[in-house]
């Protein structure tokens, strides 16, 4: 063989080794391309089950323009609904938290509304639970109550069941939380059986998640400790749907939240959320919580907000909807100096 014909050879194989790499290179870049397509069809998809108009709009009766997500602050009322029979049409809420986010800040304020809460339905003439509002009129009448509750518009709501919310925690291997003390409480499909808490950091998968969540009679601090773990629950869950290792079993998640959750929020506004809070974590979520009594109202437990803690959680969720100056807070705080008591409104007859 010549020198000439040694060279040709070569480069041949040279050649050939280049067409291998190259060839290589697209297949993945096809692979992970397709994949990464799958994810985004899947999570597209997802969201249009998920997506539920309501007959007011998206446009809240306290605001009087309609809101952009990503742009102005917002706030989403957040229902866990606890009705299996009928997949949770029907069912009372059994968690009611509101967030509000300010863009200018990248913080999230979360609230927990006592389930008891006393409150007035004006169709039906009389008081109730505020958690009997989805009962009696789904969302909207619970957004209803919410905001005259409150004082401030809810801009969007998410409802998910208890499936959806065991599921989901399940998919992403659990979360962790630190355990403020032993306890006991039973399983909301097995009736008989107990699940075991101890004090101290646990992983709990979502049976176990939801036990820790919804507790509340062995709680010394009632629905306060109570909140303070479904905090825990939320900021966990929140940590580990943003993990690099999740980001794999990103359609399962999607699948789960589009069969088990309802909700106003549409894909481009989601979509245009993520850049703007892209350096948003737990830190920056500060727990409020409403201060009041507890009482029996023609022999029926009722949760009383305090007026004057109910005013000062107004005027903080206001101003961090942008609704009110930051001034507005220490006006608030003098002003509430002095203020009497709060008084129980009269029971309307024949009625708890």
């Amino acid at each position: 063989m010549d020198k000439n014909s040694r060279v040709s050879m070569k480069k041949t194989k040279k050649s050939r080794k280049k067409r291998t790499i190259l060839v290589t290179i697209l297949t993945l870049f096809l692979i992970v391309g397709g994949y990464a397509g799958y994810l985004v069809y899947e999570t597209v998809r997802a969201a249009n089950d998920a997506y539920t108009e309501i007959d007011r709009g998206n446009k809240s009766k306290l605001r009087e323009t309609e809101i952009t997500m990503g742009k102005d602050p917002f706030s989403v009322l957040l229902m866990g609904i606890e009705d299996y029979s009928t997949g949770g049409t029907n069912g009372r809420t059994d968690t009611l938290m509101l967030a509000t986010f300010n863009p200018d800040t990248q913080t999230m304020k979360l609230l927990s509304i006592p389930r008891d809460t006393r409150v007035f339905f004006p169709d039906r003439n009389y008081y109730s639970k505020i958690n009997h509002a989805h009962a009696y009129g789904g969302k909207e009448m619970t957004i209803d109550r919410i905001e005259e509750l409150l004082g401030v518009p809810v801009d969007y709501f998410a409802t998910v069941n208890f499936d959806g919310f065991k599921n989901i925690i399940d998919i992403v291997g659990g979360v962790t939380v630190d355990v403020p003390f032993s306890f006991s409480e039973r399983s909301d499909t097995r009736p008989r059986y107990d699940i075991h808490f101890t004090e101290g950091e646990m992983t709990l998968g979502g049976e176990e998640a939801l036990a820790y969540a919804r507790m509340r009679k062995k709680d010394p601090r009632g629905d306060f400790g109570r909140n303070d773990r479904q905090k825990q629950i939320v900021e966990a869950t929140i940590n580990e749907l943003t993990s690099p290792q999740n980001l794999l079993r990103i359609d399962r998640i999607a699948r789960e939240l589009g069969q088990n959750i309802e909700t106003n929020v549409r894909i481009t506004d989601a979509i245009g959320l993520t850049s703007v809070y892209s350096n948003f974590n737990t830190s920056k979520i500060e727990q409020l919580s409403i201060k009041g009594t507890d009482d029996y109202i023609n022999n029926i437990y009722y949760f009383i907000p305090d007026e004057i803690a109910l005013q000062e959680v107004q005027t903080e969720l206001k101003v961090h909807l942008g609704i009110l100056p930051e001034s507005a807070l220490t006006i608030d705080e003098e002003g509430t100096e002095g203020t009497p008591e709060t008084t129980i409104p009269p029971a309307q007859p024949g009625t708890p």
